[in-house]
């Protein structure tokens, strides 16, 4: 049996005091497509930013591909991409020149060539020449995305990757997560507030709830249990904190 490409071992965090993530533990296999749910305050984002070793844990630990987020952050760094909710790029800059540079920064070879190549790849070719100041939402995730790919990571990391696209923009992101996982095999870690997509994109789940894992499970299982299209939804609505309203971020 092989190892998991994602193991989380008791991984906590805590701000003054506050306990953002209580001994998380759970893993992930090579291929899956990994839906994280909770709500708004449950500590995806500070799972997420621990596993992509922007912030260190309190206590526990977690590798990815083997490499160790606290022992080994460089190597982690390296086969890994990540697409924040609000992806920062340089306005002044066309899409290929903010690209040509983050490649550079990661060390690509061949980085014109690359960035060209990862462009066609999510049938962004047309915005090459184009500054990103004026982008939509849905253009700065797509050419965010490309950032992440840059280096051919074995996880991605996508943190609310819908938030504030339009039904479109949602679909054509959906199918590029579909072509990453298919094509390419990347392991892909996804936080999202829309739980449709969850049921459309994902190959198992996780909900969290004030900090603690309180669901795990593929996603034919929860299908299964619940027996309809609504499935997710109300697995989410019956693990909620009560007194809150049932919102996923």
């Amino acid at each position: 049996m092989t190892d998991p490409m994602i193991n989380i071992v008791r991984l906590s965090q805590e701000f003054e005091g506050f306990i953002a993530l209580d001994a998380l533990t759970m893993s992930i296999e090579k291929g899956e497509v990994f839906g994280f749910l909770g709500h708004n305050g449950a500590g995806k984002t500070t799972t997420i930013q621990m596993l992509t070793t922007l912030a260190r844990p309190a206590s526990g630990t977690a590798s990815i591909a083997g490499h160790d987020i606290c022992a080994d952050p460089l190597s982690v760094r390296r086969c890994i991409g990540y697409v924040p909710e609000n992806v920062r790029l340089y306005d002044t800059m066309t899409a290929a020149e903010n690209l040509i540079f983050f490649a550079r920064l990661s060390g690509v070879s061949e980085p014109k060539r690359r960035v060209a190549e990862v462009l066609d790849l999510l049938d962004c070719a047309d915005l090459s020449a184009v500054r990103v100041g004026g982008f939509s939402k849905g253009m700065r995730q797509r050419i965010g995305l490309a950032q992440a790919i840059l280096h051919q990571p074995q996880v991605l990391f996508l943190d609310e990757p819908t938030s504030g696209l339009d039904p479109m923009g949602i679909k054509m992101l959906r199918d590029l997560i579909g072509r990453l996982n298919t094509d390419f095999g990347m392991t892909i870690f996804m936080n999202t507030h829309l739980i449709s997509e969850i049921a459309k994109t994902c190959t198992s789940i996780a909900v969290l709830s004030h900090g603690k894992l309180v669901y795990h499970d593929r996603i034919e299982a929860v299908t299964a249990r619940y027996g309809d299209d609504a499935a997710l939804e109300e697995l989410y609505l019956s693990l909620a904190p009560q007194g809150r309203l049932a919102e996923v971020a």
